[in-house]
């Protein structure tokens, strides 16, 4: 059997990239490495993780496209479900994210926004699914 386990985006600052998640959706870091390269949050069963560059290129000698130099977001997003996607919205945009879709509320009924973080991820942010 295979698991999900775990994302893990490479990321300028893996503190600040954990700070700004503790702090626009009061999600806890779980674990930062001594050395900052590596940080964990609280998000239940599946980990969502971040790594530094440095760390990254040191799996990737020939590189890859970081999310916060490509001028569009990345085509992946991380969606974080919330009953009050406007609240979580609007905290994003606080603590330094850019509003790309503002809330709307679907044909099928589920509320959808999506952001960029300060460190160029894509969120999607949602209501469950009825």
């Amino acid at each position: 059997m295979v698991k999900f386990g775990y994302t893990i985006v490479y990321v300028d600052d893996v503190e600040k990239t954990l700070h700004f998640f503790n702090e626009a959706f009061n999600m806890k870091t779980r674990f930062l490495h001594d050395t900052g390269a590596y940080g964990e949050l609280d998000t239940g069963e599946t980990v969502l993780a971040f790594a530094s560059h440095e760390l990254g290129h040191g799996h990737f000698p020939d590189g890859y496209i970081q999310a916060s130099s490509s001028e569009k977001p990345l085509g992946i997003e991380i969606a974080l479900v919330t009953d009050d996607v406007r609240t979580i919205h609007n905290a994003a945009i606080v603590y330094g994210s850019t509003e790309l879709k503002a809330p709307a509320v679907m044909p099928w009924g589920q509320t959808v926004s999506y952001v960029r973080t300060p460190s160029g991820i894509l969120l999607e942010l949602c209501s469950p699914m009825s």
